[in-house]
Order: C-alpha cells, then sequence, then structure tokens
C-alpha cells in the first residue's frame, strides 16, 4: 500500500501529459480512475454511520482531522455493498463539485497497481454489458490486452453529500457511545473518535 501511495505522489508531479490510471477491483470488475485525482489509498478500518445519508454512503471516517465522505462503489452501481475483506481499501480522491473541491473515499475490494493508458487505447464506454451505468464510464482503456473501464468521477458523485458531514458525524458518535454504554448490541461497523 505504501509503494502505491509513493508511485501515485510521483506520478503527481512527474508529466501531467501521461494518461496514469490507478487500477482497482469492484465486484470482478476492473476500474480504474485518473492518477492525478488520487491523494491517497488506506486501508479499510472504520467507518462512523451516519444518519439519513444517500444509500451508497456508507459514512464518514476521519482522514487527519478532516471528516471524509466513503461512497461505496458497489451500491452506487447498483450491485448491492462491498462487504469489507482482507484487501478491501479507500480510494481518497479529489473532485471539483458545485466550484468546489470535495474529497470523497470510494470503498473498493481491492486496488491494483497504478498504468499507463495510451490515449490511443482508450474507446468510448460499451454501451451495454458493462454491468455499469454508461454515465459513470469516461471510457474503456486497454492495457496489456486487458479491458480496464475509466471512471467518470463528477458523474458518480452527482449527488447531494451534505456540506454539515463534521456536526453529523459528532451526533452520530455521541448517539453511538450512549447506545455502547447502556450495553445495547454494537453495530457491524465500528464509530471512529472525531
Amino acid at each position: 500500500m505504501d509503494d502505491l501511495n509513493k508511485q501515485i505522489a510521483r506520478s503527481a508531479q512527474g508529466d501531467a501529459a501521461l494518461d496514469q490510471y490507478l487500477t482497482f477491483q469492484v465486484n470482478q470488475q476492473k476500474l480504474a480512475v485518473d492518477i492525478l485525482r488520487i491523494k491517497e489509498i488506506i486501508e479499510f478500518d472504520r467507518i462512523t454511520v451516519v444518519p439519513m445519508m444517500q444509500q451508497c454512503i456508507d459514512g464518514v471516517i476521519n482522514l487527519r482531522g478532516s471528516v471524509v465522505p466513503v461512497v461505496n462503489l458497489s451500491a452506487r452501481f447498483g450491485q448491492g455493498k462491498t462487504q469489507p475483506g482482507r484487501r478491501t481499501c479507500i480510494v481518497i480522491l479529489e473532485s471539483q463539485l458545485a466550484d468546489e473541491t470535495q474529497v470523497v473515499g470510494f470503498l473498493v475490494d481491492a486496488v491494483n497497481a497504478v498504468v499507463d493508458v495510451p490515449v490511443d487505447q482508450i474507446a468510448p464506454p460499451p454501451q451495454f454489458g458493462a454491468g455499469i451505468k454508461t454515465d459513470f464510464l469516461r471510457g474503456i482503456g486497454k492495457v496489456d490486452d486487458e479491458f480496464v473501464m475509466l471512471l467518470n468521477v463528477e458523474k458518480l458523485l452527482d449527488f447531494h453529500i451534505p456540506s454539515d458531514l463534521e456536526e453529523a458525524a459528532a451526533a452520530a458518535h455521541a448517539a453511538a457511545a450512549v447506545t455502547a454504554g447502556s450495553g445495547a448490541a454494537q453495530t457491524q461497523v465500528e464509530t471512529a473518535e472525531f
């Protein structure tokens, strides 16, 4: 994981003309996001569930003092929620939403590698058979005789993400502490400290 984060940092400082992508798995589908959007990759640990969030948002994490929403990509694709396993990661990326930069995490089954995708090897998204809405795709690239679906981050995040996540997360954490203190059954997702 540290090697991939170092490679991402080097790519961000390098030649912007290179078309490099981070590849990862969601429901046995190989997907990719432009490397220049990636801030870092973190191991799956704890997510604080925030009530009344979009179905595809699992909750929030505390990333060095910042509250970051975590989008379950499998749920966003309408394929059910990703169940965390030993290779599950959260890909932290930046997106321009409504003229402001939003930091968001994508919950993925596993992270693969950073790859070069030549521009002449990128085709328009397939109209059917991809298992993902074509709006969510920028195109399909070919890497070493294998196809990789390139994600359109803005379309994936084209839904309301509340701006008061920090307050909602603090309230959820307080409610969880009260519930845990009263001896109630613990939820599957642990709460992080805010």
